[in-house]
């Protein structure tokens, strides 16, 4: 290599060797940096290292390296970029010697340059260059050194005054404490006593920003030759090779004080004191030496050390400690391993002194001393730690860090190390090994080891690292001990402070040994004397643990995942990341970690927590807001207005939304090239730097299509999945595509802007006013996709908004084509001013279909055709596009032909002009009548099908559909006989039976035709045309993947239909008939089709294939209907959630039970997922939703926030922002109310007028999911509106608990619970027929006869009939049961009805409380009432048997109206409380009563054999409740033995 051009920059200066790159398998000589800031070839630092140390050749310092010796010494990226770009340019260089470069002079003429003279030039500049930036570099370390000095001299001086100004304050009285505040306070402006030092700063600041100038303008220079002429080229070399003076820089200025000093004088007299105290001005001295090398001029590597306090540590005198005492950190009493920093902090105490230095470092020392010791994120604040990088929560700035991660156990528990304590590091690590070494950190048989000590273990690559004892076991001992002797030690485990993880060693016994031995634990284990914890206790900690903010798991059931770990390690690496430090909670530093681009500098940082979330094995608690600005493309620059270019249309949405290119040019073939060539490049796995790991909404990137080419794009959404969603900016479509088909761009493909220019057609409308058509979006493709036109401009538009164009077809004529009059033509759009007359035919529709109906405006249109009543079919009968509009059954089902809506929608505006304002008449309406029908607001011709029935309802035939609907006869008019007819086909599929070897259609098959075709767009094939109906037709319809099908083979290939058998010849022809169709496809394939022609190739780039058109589709929902409020008074509530403004969900009883019946009917009804459309969500309302367990549920939209919603579960009350693609705009069983109401509490304010966000959690704890009382104080009007309760939890008030918690006050002005609203009768107006339905009408029976209770102290011949719980009964007197009315009892009774169970009927009524018959489970019929109803689907009865006592749920199968004679007879049985026991305070039994808890099962069961055989009761009292006390026949109470057993209490 020569060395002769090469810049001294890039010479090693030890050697004179040139550093060079490493090129394919040569290893190249890098240059390194040490420690001191000297740089060195790879080569010399080798031959100079000794035993791991390398010591500089110039400044002597010695730098210990790291694991991987001198390769693993930090390069110099200046240098490496300098060389680089030397070898660029000689490659350049090499290039342009062939070619001549013309320089514009000032007559005008162009002389040509030498190459030589061009060589000289660049030579130069290449040399200046290199000087330049090794001046700039030592000019930066110059600088660096000496603002560092600066500010530690100020620190010095403010701590050395702020010493001698607190001791003289000290010395005086509260006259004093004034002067001191003012005093302190003129300490801010220190500074200005070091003018020395700040004009050093000054006058090096200028250098650099010359220096940097004349650079950017050499740059420049060496780039454009010709501008040398502009400017002073010998004086830009002059100042880039100007060398660095060391001389005019001293350092000696920054030894020196301020010049300032306190004095203090004192007078005493005979009864009074005089003090005197004042700063004054003496000649400045040096600052006091602490422990800092000695400065020399113009060496500035050993200045920076001193200042930067890299040997401060080395030199400090040792805290003193007095034998055989060790600090109290030493062992600690809790082995967890978050307490690890306190371990190496130990008191001590020194005498103070009378001289200025001294007392300087006692002050620092004893606040080391005296801090507490640091623990988890405060461990990042230690004051040693701080002095060197400041606080990571100083509130002035956010100090950011460069780390290393060295443990993971999850992403929210791992620790780090500071890049910048590397150095501190190795050197504890290297104190740590010597110290291992030494005889007197073996283990002896005296020692012991302690759970809390510190000991030393072999930690990663077997070196010795500082370690905290965890758990300690003993030989043939299973429970961990405290204390063990190291011979009879198992094992231990320990947790790494420096690293963060925790490992278990065992000791191996040894086996050869006769007696006990410590050779084992001595190879893996070494203890810590007094005198090396001394020595290690100023060094912290190194580990610090940390934690990703509001970040969860995926799965909160399944907590962190293995996944995340993995994927967590896999982007961190062993690099160095940097640390945003965003608070921190309890033991963890609450952080964000962001690991650097690697190849351009305008590239953001990747946040590993966004990361997690991204590739889902993560989420946020939170909403977590981005404060990236990702590059964006140049915007499309806009041809002129009325100026014609060549252009290709290349993305169709409709014609109102799509994309061109200007073929003006060959820029996009050319990018189209250049993005092949370097994104096909082979990378190795593993380090291609060009891959996006968590992509950005608006990131600029490269993107694979399905073809397997790069194109530019723009991330627009995440759809999940590890998806995202892209935009091409080339070409306008959009793709879904896998974030390992992303690729970051680079600088050179940003120059050219985006070539898709988003456009509409000028001057043109839909034809309905508000959506295109399927038809006029399928005729527009066929006219322009893939093809050349010429695009004129005809107005100015915002960048935001489309730019109006006209396109005409690229012909020789001057009669070009202009697409939208072709579209207005054919009657598929509309111009502003209307429809545009054409004497031609119209041709046939190819499948508009209308929508809504025509503005006012368009009416002028029904000049340009004749209005016809009738269908008409035309000559050809194959392939007709038609819409279905009402299926019956494969025999019978109708459709409406697209060529028909502008028919059709004519009629309608007739008949609206000719019926909207008639008054209904009394006319007799008969069957076969045809009248014009308003049916869902719009008015149709409809035929009559059956006689007005008693309720002035009638079925009418919706002649332009095929349906039936029931209508009032007020909706109905005559309709005139020159609008009668009809435009819906009837049609039955040819060539198909039933199958099963039925007659008929089975229900399934008419079922699933109907789900899968209404108001689908098919075409069909009418096989014979005659006047009979239904017409024989093939029907042909798109599957999901979008392929065309013959319904028939698809009717058949489900099991639901078979194929007639027919001749071969016929079965032939059709094949070769259905051969030739090629009909459009709902859903518009975009392929990009090869180029026909050269001419075509130049002008049109390569697209990407099979782009599918999605246009917006408009649609609209409304809300779910309102819930039903429950009444006043106290109800059994649910409590589903609990928003942040206290506001709370609730579901009553019944509503818990419709839940349960609903989500199975939805999950049903939506067994797969639909297909995604494009929607305009500002007219939803309503929707179903998918949750995160991916079942459906109702909700309700609330807001639309780029690519994700905010929704309300209906039924939940729960609020949540999910992806758009989650949501679908469709009702799910809309018949259903809302199943929970909203709350808000009575007569509580929240304290501040907020709830608090401790407030809102303690409700959630208390209430959530739990079954409450709720008593309802108030009904609103609005029933989507709260409710106003008070809610009750086990007897106690809510309102009371919240302001016991001091979360809320009472308002005195609510207190009084509101009146209750007077009753309001409910009439529901059914429109049923009942006619021939009326059968006997039910006896409405009263309520029972109660029993009458026996008085206080009386004594009771008593049986039970029923157990609730231990002490709640139900009793029957023996002299009841014997009751005879006329003759008979109630048991013969009951008896001879259950022998003629038939003539009994079935249970027509439901009151609450009613009387009614319950089958038991022994199949007989008891008296019983009804108590509530349970559910309506199926209907289930919560009923009461009372005569027993018990309940039971029953369907309405099993009651029966009971006879009258029946309520005769009084109640068998009556509810007591049995007196003298109650629950046991403290519950040891695991198994209770699920409805009365404080029992348990086990007390039940022995209480019911306690009660077999006679008893008597004894009357105690009648209120609140009867109360009893039961004897056995023995006469003792019954409850005795339940107490002695510890099943109850007495009471």
């Amino acid at each position: 290599m020569e060395h002769d051009n090469q810049p001294d920059a890039v010479i090693c200066n030890f050697c004179g060797k040139a550093f060079t790159l490493p090129e394919d398998e040569v290893e190249g000589n890098l240059p390194r940096v040490l420690i001191c800031g000297h740089i060195f070839c790879t080569s010399c630092l080798q031959s100079i290292e000794s035993r791991n140390v390398v010591r500089c050749p110039e400044c002597e310092v010695a730098s210990s390296l790291p694991e991987e010796g001198v390769y693993g010494l930090q390069e110099d990226t200046r240098i490496i970029g300098l060389i680089y770009t030397i070898k660029m340019n000689k490659t350049r260089r090499s290039k342009c010697r062939r070619r001549k470069l013309v320089s514009p002079n000032v007559d005008g003429s162009n002389d040509v340059q030498q190459p030589a003279d061009l060589e000289a030039i660049e030579r130069a500049v290449d040399q200046a260059l290199a000087t330049a930036a090794e001046r700039l570099a030592k000019l930066e370390h110059l600088h660096e050194t000496l603002t560092t000095g600066l500010a530690e001299q100020v620190k010095r001086e403010r701590a050395r005054l702020a010493m001698e100004i607190n001791l003289a304050a000290d010395k005086a009285l509260y006259a004093t404490q004034k002067w001191r505040e003012v005093e302190l306070s003129q300490l801010n402006k220190l500074e200005a006593h070091f003018s020395s030092s700040q004009a050093q700063v000054y006058s090096i600041k200028e250098q650099i920003t010359s220096l940097t100038n004349a650079m950017h303008k050499a740059k420049k220079v060496f780039r454009v030759p010709f501008l040398k002429e502009y400017c002073d080229l010998d004086k830009i070399l002059e100042t880039l090779q100007a060398p660095v003076d060391h001389q005019s820089f001293s350092t000696k200025c920054l030894t020196m004080s301020s010049g300032l000093s306190v004095i203090f004088r004192s007078f005493h007299e005979a009864q009074s004191v005089a003090l005197s105290m004042k700063i004054d001005k003496i000649k400045p001295e040096p600052l006091p030496v602490m422990a800092a090398p000695h400065y020399q001029d113009g060496d500035v590597t050993r200045c920076a050390e001193a200042l930067t306090g890299t040997q401060h540590s080395r030199s400090r005198p040792k805290s003193p400690q007095k034998p055989g005492r060790r600090s109290p950190s030493y062992r600690r009493s809790s082995p967890s391993p978050p307490r690890r920093s306190n371990l190496f902090c130990p008191n001590s105490s020194v005498s103070r002194q009378s001289t200025p230095d001294v007392v300087i470092e006692e002050l620092i020392v004893e606040e080391e001393q005296n801090i507490v010791p640091p623990t988890g994120p405060e461990l990042a604040n230690d004051k040693r730690r701080t002095r060197k990088r400041g606080n990571v929560f100083d509130s002035g700035r956010n100090v950011n860090q460069l780390v290393v991660v060295t443990h993971v156990v999850n992403p929210c528990h791992f620790y780090v190390h500071y890049v910048a304590e590397k150095w501190e590091s190795d050197l504890l690590s290297k104190k740590i090994n010597n110290f291992c070494a030494r005889d007197d950190s073996y283990f002896t048989f005296s020692d012991r080891v302690e759970s809390g000590s510190v000991i030393f273990a072999k930690g990663k690559e077997d070196l010795w690292c500082r370690a905290s004892v965890l758990e300690v076991y003993q030989n043939n001992c299973e429970k961990m001990v405290k204390v063990c002797p190291v011979f009879q030690l198992a094992s231990v485990q320990v947790f790494f402070m420096d690293y963060g993880f925790t490992k278990n060693i065992n000791v191996e016994r040894e086996v050869a040994s006769p007696g006990p031995s410590v050779n084992n634990l001595n190879n893996q284990l070494r203890k810590v004397n007094e005198a090396v914890y001394a020595e290690l206790s100023r060094f912290c900690p190194q580990a610090i643990r940390c934690s990703f903010k509001d970040l969860v798991p995926y799965d909160l059931t399944k907590g962190w995942s293995q996944e995340a770990q993995v994927e967590f390690c896999r982007i961190v690496g062993s690099a160095a990341v940097e640390m945003h430090p965003l608070g921190q909670d309890k033991d963890f530093l609450l952080v964000d970690l962001k690991k650097a681009p690697m190849d351009q500098c305008s590239d953001v940082a990747i946040s590993v927590r966004e990361y997690l979330v991204f590739v889902e094995v993560a989420r946020f608690y939170c909403a977590v807001k981005t404060g990236r600005r990702p590059l964006k493309y140049y915007p499309a620059v806009y041809p002129q207005i009325l100026t014609k270019h060549n252009g290709v249309v290349s993305h169709i949405s409709s014609p109102g939304d799509f994309y061109i290119q200007l073929a003006d040019g060959m820029e996009s073939l050319l990018l189209l090239t250049k993005l092949q060539d370097c994104y096909n490049a082979e990378v190795p796995a593993g380090e291609d730097h060009l891959l996006i790991y968590c992509p950005v909404i608006g990131q600029a990137c490269v993107a694979r299509f399905e073809d397997t080419l790069w194109y530019r794009a723009e991330v627009i959404g995440h759809p999940g999945g590890r998806k995202v969603e892209v935009r091409y900016t080339d070409f306008g479509n959009q793709a879904t595509v896998l974030v390992s088909d992303l690729r970051k761009i680079k600088d050179e493909f940003f120059s050219l802007p985006a070539l898709a220019i988003h456009c509409c057609l000028a001057d043109v409308l839909p034809l309905s006013g508000e959506t295109w058509s399927e038809g006029c979006i399928s005729r527009f493709v066929s006219l322009v996709h893939h093809k050349l036109f010429v695009v004129v401009a005809t107005e100015k538009s915002p960048k935001s908004k489309p730019l109006p164009v006209k396109l005409y077809e690229n012909d020789e004529t001057d009669s070009s084509a202009d697409i939208a009059e072709v579209l207005i033509a054919e009657q598929l759009a509309c111009s502003k001013d209307g429809f545009k007359s054409s004497d031609t035919e119209v041709p046939v529709n190819d499948g508009a279909i209308w929508d809504p109906p025509l503005d006012a405006s368009g009416g002028n249109a029904t000049e340009c055709f004749d209005l016809k009543s009738q269908l008409s079919l035309s000559k050809s009968l194959t392939d007709l596009k038609v819409r279905v509009t009402h299926v019956s059954s494969p025999s019978s089902f109708y459709v409406h032909l697209a060529q028909s809506d502008a028919q059709l929608n004519r009629l309608s505006e007739l008949l609206k002009e000719a019926c909207e304002l008639l008054e209904p008449e009394a006319a007799a309406w008969k069957p076969d009548m045809t009248c014009a029908a308003h049916i869902n607001g719009v008015w149709e011709r409809g035929q009559i099908c059956s006689d007005v029935t008693s309720s002035s309802c009638v079925e009418v035939k919706r002649c332009d559909h095929g349906n039936k609907v029931k209508l009032d006869v007020n909706n109905l008019r005559p309709l005139p006989s020159s609008l009668a007819g009809s435009f819906a086909l009837e049609c039955s599929l040819t060539d198909v039976r039933p199958a099963g070897g039925q007659l008929t259609w089975t229900a399934t098959a008419c079922d699933f035709m109907s789900n899968y075709l209404s108001g689908a767009s098919t075409l069909i094939t009418i096989q014979d045309l005659r006047d009979q109906r239904p017409s024989p037709v093939t029907l042909h319809c798109t599957n999901k993947m979008g392929d065309l099908v013959n319904f028939t083979d698809f009717l058949a290939s489900k099991g639901l239909a078979l194929k007639e058998r027919k001749a071969a010849a016929k079965k032939a022809h059709e094949e070769s008939s259905s051969a030739v169709k090629t009909p459009p496809s709902p859903a518009y394939s975009l392929t990009p089709m090869p180029p026909v022609s050269s001419a075509l190739t130049q002008a049109v780039a390569p697209r990407p294939a099979m782009r599918t058109i999605r246009p917006t589709e408009k649609v609209k929902t409304e809300l779910y209907k309102a819930p039903e409020l429950p009444c006043l008074g106290h109800n059994h509530m649910t409590i589903s959630a609990i928003k942040e403004d206290g506001l709370i969900y609730a579901r009553t009883q019944n509503a818990d039970c419709q839940l349960e019946q609903l989500r199975d009917k939805i999950q049903q009804s939506m067994k797969t997922l639909p297909n995604q459309k494009r929607y305009t969500w500002k007219t939803v309302k309503g929707c179903a939703v998918i949750g995160p367990d991916m079942l459906w549920y109702r909700g309700q939209m609330l807001e639309v926030t780029g690519g994700n919603v905010k929704v309300q579960y209906v039924d939940y009350g729960l609020v949540e922002n999910i992806p758009v693609v989650h949501v679908y705009p469709r009702l799910l069983c809309e018949h259903v109310p809302q199943l929970c109401m909203a709350c808000r509490l009575h007569a509580i304010s929240p304290v501040g007028g907020s709830w608090q966000q401790d407030a809102v959690e303690l409700l959630k704890e208390m209430l959530l999911y739990r079954r409450v009382d709720v008593h309802v104080l108030e009904v609103p009007a609005d029933p989507r509106q709260p409710l106003t309760v008070e809610i009750f939890i086990d007897g106690l008030s809510l309102n009371d608990i919240l302001c016991h918690h001091k979360h809320a006050l009472k308002d005195s002005t609510k207190l009084k619970t509101p009146p209750l609203p007077p009753a309001v009768s409910i009439l529901d107006v059914w429109d049923i027929d009942t006619e021939g339905l009326e059968g006997l009408e039910e006896v409405m029976l009263g309520p029972f006869t109660e029993p009458t209770l026996p008085q206080e102290d009386e004594l009771l011949k008593v049986r039970v009939r029923h157990l609730q719980t231990p002490n709640e009964l139900f009793l029957c007197m023996e002299d009841t049961t014997k009751l005879a009315v006329d003759g008979e009892t109630l048991e013969e009774l009951l008896s001879n009805i259950n022998a003629n169970t038939e003539s009994l009927r079935e249970l027509s009524n439901f009151p609450l409380g009613g009387p009614c018959l319950a089958e038991y489970s022994n199949g007989s019929f008891y008296r019983a009432k009804i108590i509530d109803i349970i559910s309506s689907d199926p209907v289930m009865i919560l009923v009461q048997h009372v005569d027993f006592g018990s309940y039971d749920t029953l369907p309405t199968s099993k009651l029966r109206q009971m006879p009258a004679e029946l309520l005769r007879f009084p109640v068998q049985v009556f509810k007591v409380h049995a007196a003298g026991f109650k629950a046991p305070n403290v519950g040891v039994e695991d198994e209770v009563l699920p409805y009365s808890p404080e029992w348990s099962v086990k007390a039940t069961l022995a209480m019911i054999q306690l009660l077999h055989g006679n008893l008597t009761a004894s009357v105690v009292t009648r209120v609140p409740e009867l109360s009893v006390l039961l004897y056995n026949d023995d006469d003792n109470l019954v409850f005795l033995s339940l107490v002695e057993s510890g099943l109850a209490e007495l009471d």
